[in-house]
């Protein structure tokens, strides 16, 4: 039986195999934005870091209304992550974070004045996790209910809400 620690711990597994996700926010007329980021940092309470630029759209989106979400896809497990941005300009924690591979979008290296960290605080997340077992078991159940004609039943621990 899934137990909250279980499925912190599992969620926490399953997103730290993710380099990039999607994070939306809303825009100040109210649509919706996603966009690819490169996860600068992940904590296993589920806040995510990201860089970006302090003039970039998403810095004033967030400053408007901080409720965001993370998606993260494989092609067997998926998760979202529900939070509040805040935009950080920590130089320390900069410099901690700092890849080589920003200098893309930071060619001043880690002293850019406009490089800022965006940190997602987790307020909760869903996850659904078909990959190893639970790929077979899923596939396994599928096909048995294809035979049945009945919906499959799925394990608590493969599709899990977490408050965080």
């Amino acid at each position: 039986m899934a137990t909250p620690e279980n499925t912190h711990e599992h969620l926490y597994k399953l997103l730290k195999g993710f380099d990039t996700a999607m994070l939306v926010t809303q825009a100040s007329n109210g649509d919706l934005h996603g966009r690819p980021m490169a996860i600068a940092e992940l904590s296993e309470d589920g806040d995510t870091y990201f860089a970006t630029s302090i003039d970039s759209p998403k810095v004033d989106e967030v400053e408007k209304a901080q409720k965001c979400l993370i998606t993260f896809q494989s092609s067997s497990q998926y998760a979202a992550v529900q939070g509040t941005a805040l935009i950080v300009r920590d130089r320390a924690l900069i410099e901690k974070m700092w890849q080589e591979t920003w200098k893309v979008w930071f060619p001043e290296g880690k002293t850019d004045p406009k490089l800022c960290l965006l940190k997602v605080d987790a307020d909760r997340a869903e996850y659904w996790d078909n990959s190893g077992m639970q790929g077979l078991k899923y596939l396994f159940e599928g096909l048995k209910s294809v035979v049945q004609k009945k919906r499959p039943e799925t394990d608590e621990i493969q599709n899990a809400k977490v408050t965080l």
